[in-house]
Parts: C-alpha cells; structure tokens; sequence
C-alpha cells in the first residue's frame, strides 16, 4: 500500500499529533485549493488533506452500524513493552504540543486466532479512532 488519505479540518494541529506519533513530513503540496502533506512513520505512510469548509464527522467507533472504513491500525511490537506506558509518555508529547490525547480503548488483552495481543485506541484530531496493537510473547499475557 502507498499511502492511507485522511481528511483534516486543520492540518497543522494534525501535522502537530501524528509528530507525537513518530511520523515525519516527507512531503508537502497542494491538492487543488487545499493543503496537503505526506508524512511517513510507524512503517507506513499517510497523506494529511485539509479540508476547506470541514463537518463534523461521523463517530465510526461508537455508532455499531456504521459501515466503511472503519480505523487505521499500527503494528507496536517492536515499538514498546507496554502499550500503557507508551500511551503515557504520548499524552506528555501531545500535552507538551498543545493538544489533548482522547483515549477511546485503554490498552487491554485480546485473543485473535492462536495470538494475544494488547489492543489500545485513540482518536486523532479529528476524531478517527486509530488502533495500536502489540503482539504478547508467549507467556508475557499471564504476567511471566
């Protein structure tokens, strides 16, 4: 995949928090009257878009019938030990940055096939949920 675009009311407050995030600004430019940037990080890359008139959006986490595009998510294992931890060393960097770090999940064990993961989500300035996820070692989900 290339990039993953999301629509902002105010690129600069989200430029601001994804930088809390470990993302860089690769690339800036225009897409037609609008501001617009690329920023690379968490092994990936997305492309910020500022919308001119914004409306709110729609909450895709809380609505259980929404249907789309549903949330970005980040692969943190080899990022962090502890989702909880890096959570809270985010919210000083998002605080430091003048901005406020929304919590939608508190990092929490969850069985997906034969692997458990820790799961946490957070809402970007805008209100997309996005889905940090860190795969536990054996043994590491009973506390050893």
């Amino acid at each position: 995949m290339h990039h993953v675009s999301i629509k902002t009311a105010d690129i600069h407050q989200a430029i601001a928090f994804y930088e809390c995030l470990g993302f860089e600004v690769c690339t800036r430019f225009t897409a037609g009257i609008t501001l617009a940037c690329w920023m690379e990080g968490l092994d990936g890359r997305i492309e910020l878009m500022q919308v001119p008139e914004p409306r709110p959006a729609i909450d895709a986490f809380v609505d259980e019938h929404y249907t789309g595009y549903y949330h970005l998510s980040f692969d943190m294992t080899t990022q962090t030990r502890s989702l909880s931890t890096w959570i809270q060393d985010l919210q000083t960097k998002v605080s430091n940055s003048g901005g406020q770090l929304r919590v939608l999940l508190e990092p929490q064990q969850q069985q997906i096939g034969d692997d458990v993961y820790e799961v946490a989500f957070l809402a970007d300035t805008d209100g997309l949920p996005l889905e940090f996820i860190r795969r536990l070692e054996t043994g590491e989900e009973h506390g050893r």
